[in-house]
């Protein structure tokens, strides 16, 4: 089965993508979780939505003024929150509101939505070009090397902001850098899952896996193996049983979710959580 649809080149970019950005969603998302940032995605993924239809509007490759929009929104609103004390879930609001509305004006002017804009919406893992394809695969491999270049400051940054300063640690440059990648990360997701439906991809394999109790290293590989699953068997299934994507994805990672709900209520995983664990066991 997994070999027949191989024979196509959009399916390997599809799978090829897909697997790249599922293992960025899952790095990334776990450090916004632990840090009560879930919403954080979504509230960058309507943002971009604003930073495509502006490139839609100025005829630009909508990709690069998602990439634009986004960095910018999420530091100038992380500098906003550090210099007025507003409150994470009201700068949430901020971003989810203005993003959304600006994109809303910008289709006005443009004479309403378009194919394209459509794909970037509800996601076209399957459509994407070859030149879509390496700067997806570019983008998140940048992110994920980051990630594991700065893994140990940034554990410390997310488990307490107050230890990791006595530490040495430059906190506001790290949350700063911290932002940024989620924004890149998110303009990484648009292609595979849509912007409607980026938050899942990044929150439901790691509240999936926070919920079995393991050390911090075990919980990010077990998130990732849950994430890559998903995207490889959601990609098959829209293949052969015409659904899409996204959607197909988003419930796999649902079902996953559930299935592990019901085993940790009849005590099938430990009861101990995350911060309970000794971050030592992070290598």
């Amino acid at each position: 089965m997994i070999l027949d649809i191989l024979s196509y080149g959009f399916m390997q970019r599809g799978l090829l993508t897909g697997i790249v950005v599922s293992i960025t969603c899952s790095m990334m998302g776990l450090f916004l979780v632990l840090k009560r940032y879930s919403l954080f995605g979504d509230a960058l993924s309507h943002v971009a939505f604003g930073g495509i239809a502006l490139g839609f509007f100025l005829n630009i490759y909508p990709i690069w003024t998602a990439f634009a929009v986004s960095v910018s929104t999420a530091l100038g609103i992380t500098k906003l929150r550090k210099s007025t004390k507003i409150s994470g879930d009201a700068a949430i609001a901020v971003l989810l509101s203005s993003g959304f509305a600006m994109g809303v004006l910008l289709i006005s002017a443009s004479h309403g939505f378009t194919i394209d804009l459509f794909s970037f919406l509800f996601g076209s893992i399957l459509l994407t070009s070859v030149q879509d394809a390496l700067l997806i695969v570019a983008v998140s491999c940048g992110v994920i090397v980051t990630l594991i270049a700065i893994r140990k400051p940034l554990i410390h940054f997310t488990f307490d902001e107050e230890q990791a300063k006595v530490h040495g640690i430059p906190v506001e440059k790290l949350n700063y850098l911290f932002v940024a990648l989620a924004a890149v990360t998110v303009i990484a997701t648009m292609r595979l899952v849509g912007i409607l439906l980026i938050s899942a991809l990044i929150v439901l394999p790691n509240i999936t896996s926070i919920m079995m109790g393991k050390g911090f290293k075990n919980t990010m590989l077990i998130s990732i193996s849950l994430s890559v699953s998903a995207v490889v068997a959601g990609i098959t299934m829209s293949y052969y049983f015409n659904l899409a994507p996204s959607g197909t994805i988003v419930m796999l990672m649902v079902a996953m979710f559930v299935g592990t709900l019901v085993a940790k209520h009849f005590g099938m995983f430990s009861k101990k959580t995350l911060h309970e664990h000794n971050m030592s066991t992070v290598s």
